[in-house]
């Protein structure tokens, strides 16, 4: 184990393409041989930071789930995508959105099909699967900035910061003909992706996120 793994740790990740947020968590878990656990769920198309907590440090989940959260996005222009990224059915519609702009401030977004949400008791990527379609909640959001990078004839790149259950997916499918097919989460709150490798102590996690010190006491 790594130090201060025995009180607890927070050991920033950079998770690649192609694999879940739980497939992380899991070979971290092997590799260090104790208990873990995550505080924010990354689509398996998505990369970037996740925060991946250590033995006694899963108690501070609760309070690192909810920090806001930094992403660079790609939108494919001129498509849409069944379900809003690339894994799902791709279908070339050829018309260029309108506008460029993605919605700020409180949005209201419905919860996708291929999340883990649970609905009646089951997580809806498991009934997408399936092929059954439901009704699903919808949330509201806080974009706090997005920002457009760049574009071309084929995309648009985006800097977004948002809080805490916002679908990024979503937010580019508001485009119109569009869906995201790049996703990078380079910050959570005050940790950043450039980090990733670190580990941090319980203690100085509670140095920079204070109300994780109550967890400690």
């Amino acid at each position: 184990m790594g130090a201060g793994t025995g009180e607890g740790a927070l050991l920033l990740c950079d998770k690649p393409a192609g694999i879940t947020s739980h497939e992380m968590v899991a070979r971290v878990r092997r590799e260090r041989g104790c208990k873990a656990g995550h505080a924010g769920t990354l689509d398996p198309f998505a990369t970037g930071l996740l925060l991946v907590l250590l033995g006694r440090a899963t108690r501070l989940q609760r309070f690192l789930a909810g920090l806001p959260k930094t992403y660079l996005a790609t939108a494919r222009l001129g498509w849409r995508s069944s379900s809003g990224d690339p894994d799902g059915e791709l279908t070339e519609t050829g018309r260029a959105p309108e506008s460029l702009q993605l919605p700020t401030g409180k949005v209201r977004q419905r919860v996708p099909m291929t999340s883990a949400v649970r609905v009646g008791g089951e997580r809806l990527y498991r009934k997408a699967h399936r092929g059954e379609a439901v009704k699903t909640p919808e949330r509201e959001v806080e974009v706090y900035r997005a920002e457009l990078l760049g574009r071309d004839s084929e995309s648009a790149r985006y800097e977004i910061e948002c809080s805490v259950g916002t679908y990024v997916r979503t937010l580019v499918e508001t485009l119109g003909d569009a869906y995201c097919s790049e996703l990078r989460r380079t910050a959570i709150g005050p940790f950043r992706v450039e980090d990733a490798g670190e580990e941090l102590s319980a203690e100085r996690v509670a140095e920079r996120v204070p109300a994780a010190g109550r967890a400690l006491r």
